[in-house]
């Protein structure tokens, strides 16, 4: 058996403010109730939201005050994302903090939620972290879930934990959901989705095992949430597959199937082109939102 202790951190934040005083005094909270746990995980731009006023460059004065609260606490912290001014671009931003307060590195978001998260540019690096004596980590953000590749590639890594902070508000989360088990059981890991609350996010974060099994699944307020995770059943599952049957790793590995879609001009097909541009729809267009009875 090889436990971990994480914690889930479903916290009410808002673009409108400055949240890192409250996301300080919660984590505080949260390990004096739960002294045990070893890595903290905040949701998706939990310290000011989105707003692209508040991006600095990393590392910066916000960064540094997530440094300070895993030093205190001697903990591993994923501090959700802020975001990240370079060269004049912007980012949406994670930074991986050891128990010492070190940034031992950062994950810049590689799907942006486009055409929503206007002016974001997308990362271009995966990122995974060994914990030492306990196994290896990986991270992605919110919307990049949605694209498989993005967490297959970790696990080709060997990811046995996917750390996945999220901000999503709208009517798509219990697809979100769905997606979150799925990614659990064909990479055969554990999935760590951890959402916000308020205008930070509606909630529903959820942690799942590496057969897709619902570990917790949050309601749509606060939650601090410490869960105790045994890595050797990733271990295990990857090496006799899920409940003893498929061993996707494997078949993945041993496949001698190319898609042509990965292919130099795969993706500029006539089919993928013909979809149109990437962009916010508004009324009167193609998604079917007429502008009858507008004055």
């Amino acid at each position: 058996m090889t436990p971990y202790a994480i914690g889930g951190l479903q916290l009410t934040t808002s673009g409108l403010r400055d949240n890192l005083p409250y996301l300080q005094a919660k984590l505080d909270y949260f390990m004096y109730l739960f002294p045990w746990v070893q890595m903290v995980v905040f949701s998706e731009l939990a310290a000011y939201g989105p707003n692209p006023a508040k991006a600095e460059p990393l590392p910066g004065p916000a960064e540094r005050k997530f440094q300070e609260m895993a030093a205190k606490h001697k903990i591993w912290l994923v501090n959700g994302s802020l975001v990240e001014m370079l060269n004049g671009k912007r980012y949406n931003t994670l930074s991986v903090i050891d128990p010492t307060g070190k940034v031992i590195g950062r994950y810049r978001k590689m799907f942006p939620f486009l055409p929503y998260e206007e002016g974001v540019e997308c990362g271009s690096s995966f990122f995974v972290f060994d914990v030492p004596d306990v196994g290896r980590f990986g991270v992605s953000i919110c919307y990049d879930m949605w694209f498989p590749e993005t967490s297959r590639t970790l696990a080709s890594m060997g990811a046995e934990v996917i750390l996945h902070p999220t901000l999503t508000t709208t009517i798509d989360r219990d697809v979100e959901l769905c997606i979150a088990r799925a990614t659990a059981a064909t990479n055969q890991c554990f999935m760590v989705d951890i959402n916000g609350a308020g205008d930070g996010g509606n909630g529903k974060s959820i942690i799942c095992g590496p057969a897709g099994d619902v570990l917790h699944q949050f309601g749509a307020s606060e939650e601090l949430v410490p869960m105790e995770i045994d890595l050797d059943r990733v271990r295990r599952y990857r090496e006799v597959g899920l409940r003893g049957l498929g061993q996707p790793l494997k078949s993945f590995r041993d496949s001698e199937v190319n898609f042509p879609v990965y292919a130099p001009g795969g993706k500029t097909g006539d089919y993928l082109q013909s979809l149109g541009t990437l962009e916010k729809q508004a009324r009167g267009s193609r998604a079917g939102l007429g502008d009858e009875g507008v004055v």
